[in-house]
């Protein structure tokens, strides 16, 4: 009765009627912008009815890459979702292309460089300030990017359509409209880092196990991911907060509202790692403070 039956036999099936000895899984992650928390996901391939399962009954903005699973998520969900585009992706493919392209390049990076600084600036105000920069200060940027795409600078010939640079505009702008998503909505990030981040420890555990026994055994290290990457994410004693955890469960308490990351940090301020808000704090100022010199530079 699993709820990926259909998926996982077809996968299976295929795979040892062409003799395979294993199957390329993945693991995908999530990160809500809002609640303190994170989720791992173990699926068999990679194909969309894994995020259409973990996004069942979710309504609201799912922000990520602009992989081919996540377009029309709006008309699966029945407008239950709207999907914003990440800039930090867009600006990627665009950094690549800076060996044959500097100029344009250069430019192109300027103009996202200030989407970025309008963030900074406004990180710690109200929903409703945040809004009212963005429809002024980011949508004028945005119209600036906009023109520099149209521009001769970035037509043929400057700029071929099959060249890098030009399949990265051509990115930017069959996906302008979710990129803009941000700007309607104080609540949306320019780009989804912090669940980049977080597969950053999928990319660890691949240098320590290169397979996993079975389908269960893949759901287990998601699960087990979720909870140690909620505890991290809520700056817990990890070790502490699985003991004593674990020592509950046990004993047959099943409270499971009590026992999650957050509830538990607020009922056991001393395993706390106050050290880690210290330190994003600090990485906060340094990159506040690159920012700033940036900008007095490039007046």
């Amino acid at each position: 009765n699993h709820p990926r039956r259909q998926r996982i036999v077809e996968v299976f099936e295929q795979a040892i009627g062409s003799g395979k000895p294993s199957i390329k899984a993945n693991f995908w992650g999530y990160y809500a912008s809002r609640l303190p928390v994170v989720a791992f996901d173990f699926t068999v391939g990679r194909h969309r009815d894994g995020p259409d399962d973990v996004l069942d009954d979710y309504e609201g903005t799912l922000i990520g890459d602009c992989w081919s699973g996540f377009q029309k998520i709006d008309v699966r969900s029945n407008s239950r979702i709207t999907f914003a585009a990440c800039w930090a992706h867009a600006r990627r493919k665009i950094d690549e292309c800076r060996g044959a392209f500097p100029i344009q390049v250069a430019k192109l990076e300027s103009l996202i460089g200030m989407l970025y600084d309008i963030e900074d600036q406004i990180k710690d105000y109200s929903d409703a300030d945040r809004l009212s920069r963005r429809q002024s200060l980011s949508r004028h940027v945005l119209g600036l990017l906009d023109d520099y795409m149209s521009s001769e600078a970035m037509s043929v010939p400057a700029v071929l359509p099959k060249s890098n640079l030009g399949q990265a505009a051509a990115y930017v702008r069959r996906h302008w409209e979710a990129l803009n998503q941000f700007v309607d909505n104080p609540c949306i990030p320019l780009d989804n880092n912090d669940c980049e981040q977080l597969m950053k420890r999928v990319a660890t555990g691949r240098k320590n196990w290169l397979f996993k026994g079975s389908l269960a055994a893949g759901e287990r290290a998601a699960n087990l991911m979720t909870i140690v990457g909620s505890a991290i994410r809520n700056d817990l004693d990890v070790h502490a907060y699985l003991d004593d955890v674990l020592r509950r469960v046990l004993a047959d308490e099943t409270d499971w509202a009590a026992l999650s990351p957050h509830a538990w940090k607020a009922a056991h301020p001393e395993s706390i790692r106050t050290y880690r808000q210290d330190e994003r704090r600090q990485a906060t100022d340094r990159k506040r403070v690159r920012r700033a010199r940036r900008r007095k530079l490039s007046k």
